[in-house]
């Protein structure tokens, strides 16, 4: 293939290729404008909000997932203090804090560089990661937010591992 071959090629929207992977599961979307997608993921501890959204002058797909669960402001220090340790466990992605609506979210971003095309290994990818960080620390934030415990006793609470059935 020459040059002048790939040059004429047209490359696949991010969000479209997120479309179809969306519709390959199931999931219900909608169409939030031009560069956002939305899409619920129902969990095994709740549902999640996730939206991908193209940001073409930084070229990447950004992907936030929120989950139904508002900080109240007596909480939202040990909520911080949650973060700040959970993210020290991460080695993709971040949670924050959006302390004008108190809702905890995860986001990543897919750097596309140069023009190039998303995958949708790559989007199952980040996805999944998404989705596996909000599950497993879930339980960490109702410690937290619901029962009154401390960020670290939280923490502690969502790394302990169960082996075996009862």
């Amino acid at each position: 293939m020459s040059i002048i071959e790939i040059s004429h090629e047209e490359t696949i929207s991010p969000l479209e290729v997120v479309e179809r992977m969306a519709a390959t599961n199931n999931w219900p979307i909608e169409r939030a404008g031009e560069d956002e997608i939305a899409l619920h993921v129902t969990g095994r501890w709740t549902n999640y909000q996730i939206s991908f959204t193209w940001m073409g002058d930084i070229e990447a797909l950004h992907l936030a997932c929120a989950f139904d669960m508002k900080v109240p402001e007596p909480r939202l220090e040990q909520v911080q203090a949650l973060v700040a340790l959970i993210n020290e466990q991460l080695w993709i992605g971040h949670f924050d804090v959006w302390t004008q609506n108190g809702v905890v979210m995860f986001r990543h971003a897919l750097v596309l560089a140069g023009g190039m095309p998303a995958s949708a290994r790559q989007c199952e990818a980040v996805l999944g990661s998404a989705l596996d960080s909000c599950e497993r620390y879930y339980p960490a934030f109702q410690f937290v937010i619901w029962a009154g415990k401390p960020a670290r006793e939280a923490m502690a609470s969502a790394m302990f591992e169960t082996s075996g059935e009862a």
